[in-house]
């Protein structure tokens, strides 16, 4: 029997639950793009991100998806001829790579396994072999949600003062922003991007870029050929500008509303929230895998993120077919395995509008489908509520 009704379970690693009130935010007609009270509204959204992103810097808001301000970042600092280090952490390291090579920006990879985050040791090498400092940036991968991989910011910034090399450091912080810790300033991020439809908890469509001095000093004279990207034009003239034309007000309205959820919450106990429900998610996955069937992608503890964990499903065992039955037989979405893990790996995205009731129905549902799928497991589900029954954290 197909169960169909009632709330679909949203599991993906983005797009992710939308609260009630940041649907009810957009459900009011356009406004005049220059009314006073709307030019407000755009300027507390942009200022209001400097705090999430915990930064000074310029923040840049797109009628895009994470891939568009991917371009922005590159467009306004880099020219064609340029050239880049990237380490290779997963599927999406891999296409912001593949973007700059389009932009006929040279690229050089630090190929990985896939299961590790970066090594800051091999970017410091290579840094400190370009003796004349032919790299113009580092470009970095916060959390892959591809394969569930966080990486360490503060030992790349490192590596880069370590080997006294002028590259900016580019960090794409789509997938751990407001789910994790990220401090733009304090760990000498030159530019970082992010994106409305993760942890931010609202609908698809809004990207962001944020400009630190540095960058913001490059792109005044320097960059590739952009106009709708531009930082300049954007900083400049009336605040429709802002936008380079018409707002995109409803997403605007959105994200109002969800950065005062954020902001009602704290952002330490939402990191604090997407860290004990990881663990519950992590507690289940490593039951399922006593059987040998299933296995955590990300190989080391300190390396798991917050918002998505990827398994990984043995030879001879259908992923696909699990994941169409979680969606078809139980309403619950999980999210498909991508790149080299595209067949073989299943992801449960755990980050945004989410609590233990979902979760535990989410992983209860797979369970149940892993049984029809006649995969191999042992039941996560009493190591789950295990962690769940213990005290939470102060900021939880």
């Amino acid at each position: 029997m197909d169960i169909q009704r009632g709330r679909n379970f949203l599991l993906s690693p983005g797009p992710t639950n939308i609260p009630e009130r940041v649907l009810a935010a957009m459900q009011r007609q356009a406004v005049e793009l220059g009314a006073p009270a709307f030019v407000e509204l755009s300027r507390s959204c942009l200022e209001d991100l400097k705090a999430v992103f915990k930064t000074s810097g310029s923040v840049f808001a797109y009628a895009a998806n994470g891939h568009g301000v991917w371009e922005a970042a590159l467009a306004n600092t880099l020219a064609p001829g340029d050239r880049i280090l990237v380490p290779e952490t997963g599927m999406f390291s891999t296409a912001w790579a593949e973007m700059a090579a389009a932009l006929q920006i040279n690229v050089e990879h630090i190929p990985g396994d896939w299961r590790h985050g970066v090594d800051a040791g091999q970017v410091e090498e290579r840094l400190r072999a370009d003796k004349s400092h032919q790299f113009k940036a580092v470009l970095l991968i916060h959390t892959d949600t591809a394969t569930g991989l966080s990486s360490d910011v503060v030992a790349v910034r490192q590596a880069l003062n370590q080997a006294r090399h002028p590259a900016l450091l580019m960090v794409d912080a789509v997938a751990s922003l407001a789910a994790s810790d990220f401090r733009m300033d304090d760990w000498g991020v030159d530019v970082a991007v992010g994106a409305s439809q993760k942890a931010l908890m609202s609908p698809p469509g809004l990207g962001f870029t944020v400009a630190g001095s540095r960058a913001l000093e490059i792109a005044a004279s320097g960059g590739g050929p952009r106009y709708y990207w531009d930082w300049q034009r954007r900083l400049s003239g009336p605040s429709y500008m802002w936008f380079c034309g018409t707002a995109p007000e409803h997403l605007l309205f959105a994200l109002r509303e969800s950065l005062d959820l954020i902001f009602e919450e704290g952002l330490e106990a939402s990191f604090a929230r997407h860290q004990y429900l990881a663990d519950c998610v992590r507690a289940a996955i490593h039951a399922w895998s006593e059987a040998g069937a299933l296995e955590l992608n990300a190989l080391w503890e300190e390396e798991q993120s917050n918002s998505v964990s990827t398994i990984r499903v043995a030879e001879g065992y259908d992923a696909e077919a699990l994941i169409q039955t979680c969606r078809d037989r139980f309403n619950v979405s999980v999210g498909r395995g991508l790149g080299k893990l595209e067949g073989t790996a299943f992801r449960i995205g755990h980050m945004g509008d989410i609590n233990a009731p979902l979760l535990l129905g989410g992983l209860a549902s797979i369970e149940s489908a892993l049984q029809i799928c006649n995969i191999p497991f042992s039941s996560g589900m009493p190591n789950a509520i295990s962690h769940l029954s213990a005290e939470q954290p102060a900021d939880a």
